[in-house]
């Protein structure tokens, strides 16, 4: 669950060019955050972003899985990789980001009571 420094800062730059986003230490890996929101994490080195019904076909398109983190099958996260190249392209990784943005935003508010 190692992430690199360089690979982080590579990564919170591109980011950062679509929205403040603030990182922190999270067992091995890296939580990321824009305006209060987890919607993003890294480990070993691959960007992960929020997925919900509404984005999840975008990853599967493209051929990216589930982040697993321990590893196997047995458990899966609502966070799927980002093909590397999206982090090279700013206008497809705005369009990316503000999907998983929007899609932690709804998993903070379906979790509220009413």
């Amino acid at each position: 669950m190692a992430v690199s420094p360089k690979y982080r800062t590579f990564a919170l730059e591109q980011l950062e060019q679509v929205a403040p986003v603030t990182a922190r230490a999270m067992f091995g890996g890296v939580g990321l955050y824009s305006d209060g929101l987890f919607f993003a994490l890294i480990d070993d080195d691959t960007l992960y972003f929020k997925v919900d019904d509404t984005n999840r076909g975008d990853f599967e398109a493209e051929g990216m899985g589930p982040f697993k983190p321990f590893g196997d099958d047995s458990y899966s996260m609502h966070y799927y990789e980002v093909p590397a190249d999206l982090l090279e392209d700013p206008e497809r990784l705005r369009e990316w980001m503000e999907k998983a943005l929007a899609a932690a935003r709804r998993k903070r508010w379906s979790g509220r009571r009413r």
